[in-house]
């Protein structure tokens, strides 16, 4: 990982789409700062397209598709996509599964969700499932104290025993039924709503991140960036960012806006 500082000039001009996790990528203890919010603003004010790509559930991803100065936002880790057009006020709503195969992943994954509470002590359904519709979260850090590495893999295992995929991020464990994740959707969302093929353009797009479930991210885009704190869980990470901020969270995002835009 090189300091973001170093981007090339060139490189930098070229970036058409800033994709960017949420949790501790653009938050700074769980929360969103004047800061990174005006960073987004600023991105979408220059003529980038602005995509959140984050684990977090279907009800905050309409209200961030609505409200945030965003194009479209991939929501609980790729299960889908949401984009509010602002001129026929009509949200479009693309998922990687149908409604029945949905509803029965839910109850497939309530059942999960009892064992692991039951087998991991300090575990929690997560404060945000009752707003999700295609995963379950599992909790190891945000409403709860912190469990150790040893718990949070025992979460992921016991996913994996019911043959569910399981993906860690700097708060939750997700778990879900099927192959899709962050990089599958957002190739999705990039041609079917920016005619973008994600193959031939992955150098004119940054990904921003800071977890181990954004390692497909990661090591797709060759000018993937993660906000400093991503050293944290670098033994966890199945690819790493090309770039590195300085700075942790929000602030190391804002200090990539700043040098994405220093020339536009």
């Amino acid at each position: 990982m090189k300091p973001v500082a170093a981007f090339p000039g060139d490189e930098r001009r070229l970036i058409r789409a800033v994709l960017t996790d949420i949790d501790d990528t653009l938050t700074d203890d769980g929360r969103l700062t004047a800061r990174a919010y005006g960073a987004l603003e600023r991105l979408k004010q220059a003529g980038l397209i602005v995509v959140p790509v984050t684990g977090r559930p279907a009800g905050w991803c309409d209200m961030i598709a609505r409200f945030w100065p965003v194009d479209a936002v991939v929501g609980e880790n790729g299960a889908f996509y949401f984009r509010y057009e602002r001129g026929s006020k009509r949200m479009i709503r693309r998922y990687a599964k149908c409604p029945s195969q949905r509803q029965d992943d839910r109850a497939r994954l309530a059942a999960i969700g009892e064992e692991i509470t039951d087998a991991v002590d300090g575990a929690a359904i997560a404060a945000d499932q009752a707003y999700r519709e295609a995963d379950l979260a599992i909790d190891f850090r945000e409403d709860v104290a912190p469990l150790p590495t040893a718990d949070i893999d025992r979460i992921v295992a016991l996913f994996e025993k019911h043959g569910a995929t399981a993906k860690i991020s700097s708060i939750h464990v997700n778990g879900w039924f099927g192959s899709y994740d962050k990089l599958t959707m957002s190739r999705l969302l990039l041609r079917e709503i920016f005619d973008i093929d994600m193959d031939v353009a992955r150098s004119q797009i940054v990904f921003v991140g800071d977890s181990p479930n954004d390692s497909p991210m990661f090591g797709f885009f060759p000018n993937a960036v993660g906000v400093a704190n991503v050293f944290q869980c670098r033994d966890r990470l199945a690819a790493e960012p090309a770039w590195v901020t300085q700075k942790a969270g929000g602030e190391g995002f804002s200090e990539l806006v700043d040098i994405l835009l220093v020339d536009r």
